[in-house]
């Protein structure tokens, strides 16, 4: 796989909390992909973790605070725009949750090589020494999902409130460690989806767990400053940081 890395400028981020990113492209088998890393602790081994957003995208600043958080762990977050600007226009002029759903089916390989490539370049890198996990919200934990299957270069999954592709059938042998946090109020990704996940995960061999958030909606991972989601945050990056450091 030919990976070329290119460097860009450092971005001065608006938010209080806010750190330097070091934005740097990737070039995949599906073209260009913006990867922004937290310009912090350079040169010191650390595991990386791989952000992959909702529908959305990054523009929330609580991506900050789930930076702060997960730096605090030991860990180097890295924000991966796998949905460019194409994607995120086409899903919100989709109209239908049908017709989002078609989109997303139709885009799916192109994310999920995308996301390989990113996992394969970190993987290299000596300050991370192959210790490499990926957290997905939403639309990403999907593809974070689906890149992970059968993966041996992924050494941690965490999914929030998404699973799954609708109408994935690859057979599954076998998950990273998985932990799911979930809304319990989630109408987009019921809890049922995430209980049959953790069952899923179990049924293959790979250890799974589920933390249930009470009341929680289907974005509350992302409301910046709430008791709830900082909560959400340390149980990702507590599993994330125990488990890459194995």
């Amino acid at each position: 796989m030919f990976i070329m890395i290119v460097f860009l400028p450092f971005v001065l981020l608006g938010s209080a909390h806010a750190g330097t990113r070091q934005q740097f492209t990737v070039q995949t088998p599906s073209g260009e992909i913006l990867v922004e890393g937290f310009a912090r602790g350079a040169g010191e081994q650390r595991p990386a973790v791989l952000v992959l957003s909702g529908s959305r995208g990054f523009g929330s600043s609580v991506y900050d605070e789930i930076e702060q958080t997960f730096r605090e762990a030991g860990l180097v977050t890295y924000l991966v725009h796998v949905l460019s600007p194409r994607d995120q226009d086409a899903i919100r002029n989709a109209g239908t949750a049908h017709a989002r759903i078609g989109y997303y089916a139709k885009r799916l390989p192109d994310w999920t090589a995308a996301v390989r490539s990113v996992v394969a370049y970190l993987n290299n890198q000596p300050r991370h020494a192959g210790r490499v996990g990926l957290l997905g919200i939403s639309l990403g934990a999907q593809t974070a999902a689906a890149t992970s299957m059968d993966s041996s270069d992924i050494g941690a999954l965490v999914l929030v409130d998404g699973g799954l592709p609708n109408g994935y059938s690859q057979p599954i042998r076998s998950l990273p460690p998985l932990h799911l946090i979930w809304g319990s109020a989630d109408r987009v990704f019921p809890l049922s989806i995430g209980q049959e996940l953790r069952d899923l995960a179990q049924s293959v061999g790979s250890s799974s767990s589920l933390v249930v958030f009470e009341g929680g909606a289907h974005d509350f991972f992302l409301k910046s400053g709430t008791r709830q989601a900082r909560a959400a945050h340390e149980s990702a990056a507590k599993f994330l940081a125990s488990t890459l450091a194995r």
